[in-house]
Formats: C-alpha cells, sequence, structure tokens
C-alpha cells in the first residue's frame, strides 16, 4: 500500500526566489550541500543529492508549485516513481513551502525526516541562516 505525508516549512524568503532556487542547478546544489542538475522545464529530468534522487518536472507555475515524479536509489525496479507537489505561498516576506510527497512504497516511510534534514534545514541556513518552524503530517 502506498504512503504519502506533508512536510511543511517558512522560509526565509520570497515564493520566487524559493523556486528558482529549486529549479537552478548551481543554486539547487549550493542550497542543498549536495550535486544536482535541474532546470525550471516542464519535462525535465533532473537528479539531486548526487545521483541519490532523480526524476521529472511534471508541472511548473512559477513561484506558486513545482510537481515532480520522484524517486531514489533505495527504489525498486518494479516499484513506480513517487509524487512530489510543492506549493508556495507568500507569509510577509517568507514563504510557506507545503510539501505532499505520495505514491511512496513502504520503505519512503523515512523520508518526511530526509526532507526536514536534507532540504528544509540547509535550505534555512541558504537563505537566512535562522531556525525555523516546520511539521509533518500522515
Amino acid at each position: 500500500m502506498a504512503i504519502e505525508f506533508v512536510v511543511n516549512a517558512l522560509i526565509p524568503a520570497r515564493p520566487i526566489e524559493v523556486y528558482d532556487a529549486w529549479l537552478n542547478s548551481a543554486a539547487h546544489t549550493t542550497m542543498t550541500g549536495s550535486p544536482a542538475s535541474i532546470s525550471p522545464a516542464v519535462g525535465t529530468a533532473f537528479t539531486a543529492w548526487d545521483g541519490y534522487i532523480q526524476g521529472r518536472n511534471l508541472e511548473l507555475e512559477p513561484g506558486r508549485r513545482i510537481v515532480e515524479s520522484w524517486r531514489t536509489t533505495e527504489f525498486k525496479e518494479d516499484e513506480p516513481d513517487s509524487h512530489v507537489e510543492i506549493t508556495l505561498e507568500a507569509i510577509g516576506e517568507q514563504t510557506k513551502l507545503m510539501l505532499h510527497h505520495s505514491n511512496l512504497p513502504a520503505h519512503g516511510r523515512k523520508y518526511p525526516k530526509g526532507w526536514l534534514d536534507a532540504y528544509f534545514m540547509p535550505m534555512e541556513k541558504y537563505f537566512s541562516g535562522h531556525p525555523f518552524p516546520s511539521s509533518i503530517t500522515d
């Protein structure tokens, strides 16, 4: 049975800045601290975390929404890609980032913590270096 979860974070940057950094290879690499190859075009493939993550951009709404197919090297060949939907909402000068990760195999239960540790905490440092509130919901 596929699992899903939602991870939220408040990032000290405008939505378009978060969007642009996510979809730029150099910024994504700097932001996460690990090599990434990504572009802001629908249908293009991407890799992150030095090839550990692979996927494809499915839908893009600049400054508002990113939808990706997503898998790691831990997925079995016969397991389908999971689905990541990121929505960005301005809250004053900050961005509420909501990441909905769905269609994950059972071994995906560890990924909520992975998003916080490998993405949202480094993003916070990348944009400002101050702590931020975040949450995970099933």
